[in-house]
């Protein structure tokens, strides 16, 4: 397996943390080229310094983090402080990192380093909002053909929404971006609620985990822990889901996962119904669909990657 060049577009977020950890754990595997910030779970100012602390735990200073969108594309903000705490990083101390944000903000580092390695190279990973990645692609439309895939984490097919009855929490928060980012012909993977509430992290799970006594693994624990309670409380049942883990489980380990070629469109415009991703398997005979729906997940497997990557 060849090493994926990726840039990480996150808004951490209690599972975005995990999902970093996972990345910052895989240097063999994955030439992590920089990790840009947005606007989402909490604050833009939050998720970027949430980026540099964790990436100070992993060790991982010599990956770049760039602050980027502070806010939607048309939509007022938002923000999911009542699941990731007013911190978003649950009740995991926080400080401030040695290492701080890079002067070129997000938008333009993606533009930039697209534009400068060979085409087909930079894969990019999305774990909130799509708005850092929507914008790139405005301001610079050459990135879209350049681009080797997009591994997302949004949408709902079968399981509705997770912020309103027919949305999830990444596209709804821009819907607008979402659109640019499903219409533009990129090579696309979205992990879904259908496929990331197959991935949850058990008792057993978090007692592996903290079993490896190392710094990353005590976090993890911490936030894991802290999900569970947060799940319990607002009455979802069940052990807590870890959406933003998927997408880079996948490129780590993509036979864990089962894709369907699909065609999504994202609804921005009603008041009822925004942030929908109405997904169409039926594909007849038009052009081969750009989009990846991901339909199934290993997740005992998707956690003993996360363990083994986190013990190494």
């Amino acid at each position: 397996m060849s090493k994926t060049s990726l840039i990480f577009d996150c808004d951490p977020g209690v599972d975005d943390a995990i999902a970093l950890f996972l990345a910052f754990a895989a240097p063999d595997e994955i030439d992590l080229l920089g990790v840009t910030t947005v606007a989402g779970n909490v604050a833009a100012a939050l998720t970027a310094r949430n980026a540099c602390i964790l990436r100070q735990i992993s060790g991982r200073e010599d990956v770049p983090v760039h602050a980027g969108c502070e806010r939607p594309m048309v939509r007022p903000p938002i923000d999911a402080g009542h699941f990731h705490g007013q911190t978003g990083l649950g009740d995991l101390p926080v400080f401030t990192p040695e290492k701080g944000v890079e002067a070129t903000h997000g938008v333009d580092f993606i533009i930039e380093t697209v534009m400068s390695r060979p085409s087909g190279t930079v894969t990019i990973a999305v774990t909130g909002p799509m708005t850092n990645l929507a914008m790139a692609m405005v301001k610079e439309p050459r990135i879209v053909a350049r681009l080797a895939n997009v591994v997302a984490m949004g949408g709902a097919r079968s399981e509705g929404g997770n912020i309103t009855a027919s949305a999830e929490y990444n596209i709804y928060a821009d819907p607008h971006a979402a659109q640019v980012v499903a219409s533009s012909g990129a090579p696309l993977v979205m992990m879904g609620l259908d496929v990331t509430h197959q991935v949850r992290a058990s008792k057993g799970h978090i007692a592996r985990i903290g079993a490896l006594k190392t710094a990353v693994s005590e976090a993890s624990v911490n936030l894991l822990d802290f999900m569970a309670r947060t799940e319990a409380a607002l009455g979802s049942g069940g052990d807590p889901p870890q959406h933003d883990l998927c997408p880079i489980a996948y490129l780590l380990a993509p036979d864990l996962f089962t894709l369907r070629p699909c065609r999504m469109e994202v609804e921005a415009a009603s008041p009822l119904t925004a942030g929908h991703t109405a997904v169409e398997f039926r594909l007849g005979d038009g052009p081969a669909p750009h989009i990846q729906w991901g339909a199934h997940a290993d997740a005992q497997g998707v956690f003993d990657l996360l363990t083994y990557r986190l013990g190494r």
